[in-house]
């Protein structure tokens, strides 16, 4: 079968959790295809280290619309067997076979951290692909969920593959390395530590609040709250004025660090210097962060709601992200409970290992199939 992909969000310059998913899903996609073919469709050339492995590369140059226009004139010109989309939306015109992966319908239910203009844009895509692709991957048992409530798609043609994780992401222990990591984003120990777009879904405002309460508690403790820095790493998203207003307002600048973008090769020192990893997002179709930090050996606090409890099992404080006063208290407990940090982070270690690129691409892979056979059952037989 000639499987087409849809790589143009695996090249991203800076990639954030879809683009990753992306990325290491067609490599272990390429390192597992046995009998499979593969096309990967691009619309700039790729740098030739990203995706190695036997497959041939489309490379479509076009300004805009590329999905819908390029793409679909791709599509429409020469078809493969099958059409992949990892972490974009299928084209208009596409072959009688596809497959889309649905990563998270968190724009139901909290619109507001949306323009107008990408709410529709969410809207449309996502409904397009959960009706028109032949099969849909979720990242989630709660996004499946939603993909039946909110979109009335069958349960069976829906099928949930959660994504791997980054395996070079390990603990480092080398005091050099974690103070020169530090350095290089103006931050010192100790620091708690939030990874991911700064908008307002992942619910940094409460975060600030959260940690001004943690500093109110510091006649409580021998621990050195009165030092703890809050560490903000991530690129600038919508709205995210308003985490600076609030720091303001509470007087922690100073304490409160934002770091903008962090280079993949910063994040495992950067994570592994962490006291402990807070990750209050008010819906998350996956949460990569949550697994990133247990995989370096930190422990995390994090949403007890959407699929965060999935990812996170029993190797992470969860709670209410609408709770202020409960988040702080979570935080103060990893920080002053010893045993409860070393226990959480040994579970964390467990916990990542449930979650593998090539078992994600093994998956995937059957999902293809299974998509193929149901698409052949579709067409039309031949009269004798």
């Amino acid at each position: 079968m000639l499987v087409g992909i849809d790589a143009s969000r695996a090249s991203a310059a800076r990639r954030t959790g879809t683009e990753n998913y992306s990325l290491y899903l067609i490599r272990n996609l390429l390192a597992l295809g046995g009998e499979h073919r593969f096309r990967l469709y691009f619309r700039e050339a790729p740098e030739p280290s990203l995706l190695p492995g036997a497959a041939e590369e489309r490379v479509i140059p076009f300004p805009r619309l590329w999905t819908h226009v390029a793409l679909s004139w791709e599509m429409f010109r020469h078809p493969p067997d099958l059409l992949f989309v990892p972490s974009h939306v299928l084209p208009l015109v596409q072959p009688p076979c596809s497959v889309a992966t649905v990563h998270d319908l968190g724009y139901h239910y909290f619109p507001q951290a949306h323009t107008l203009s990408q709410n529709l844009y969410l809207r449309w895509s996502t409904r397009h692909n959960a009706r028109s692709a032949t099969r849909v991957l979720a990242d989630s048992e709660a996004t499946r969920r939603d993909l039946i409530r909110l979109y009335g798609i069958p349960e069976a043609r829906i099928a949930v593959v959660y994504p791997g994780r980054d395996e070079s992401l390990v603990p480092v222990h080398d005091p050099l390395l974690l103070d020169a990591v530090q350095a290089r984003y103006g931050l010192r120990a100790p620091y708690i530590l939030y990874l991911g777009t700064l908008h307002p879904r992942k619910n940094l405002v409460r975060l600030v609040q959260a940690f001004a309460h943690l500093q109110s508690r510091a006649s409580e403790t021998a621990y050195p709250l009165a030092r703890l820095q809050l560490v903000l790493a991530g690129q600038k998203g919508w709205l995210y004025e308003e985490v600076f207003a609030e720091v303001k307002r509470l007087g922690l600048e100073g304490r409160v660090v934002l770091t903008g973008y962090v280079a993949g090769e910063d994040l495992p020192a950067l994570l592994s210097g962490a006291e402990a990893f807070a990750f209050p997002s008010l819906y998350e179709g996956f949460g990569f962060p949550v697994l990133e930090a247990m995989a370096c050996g930190v422990p995390v606090v994090c949403s007890g709601t959407s699929s965060l409890p999935e990812v996170a099992g029993d190797a992470a404080l969860l709670v209410d992200p609408l709770d202020v006063e409960a988040i702080g208290s979570a935080l103060f407990r990893l920080l002053t409970d010893d045993k409860l940090s070393r226990e959480l982070v040994a579970r964390g270690l467990e916990q990542v290992q449930r979650f593998s690129w090539r078992r994600c691409a093994q998956q995937t892979l059957a999902n293809f199939e299974q998509a193929a056979r149901v698409a052949a059952s579709r067409r039309p037989r031949a009269v004798d």
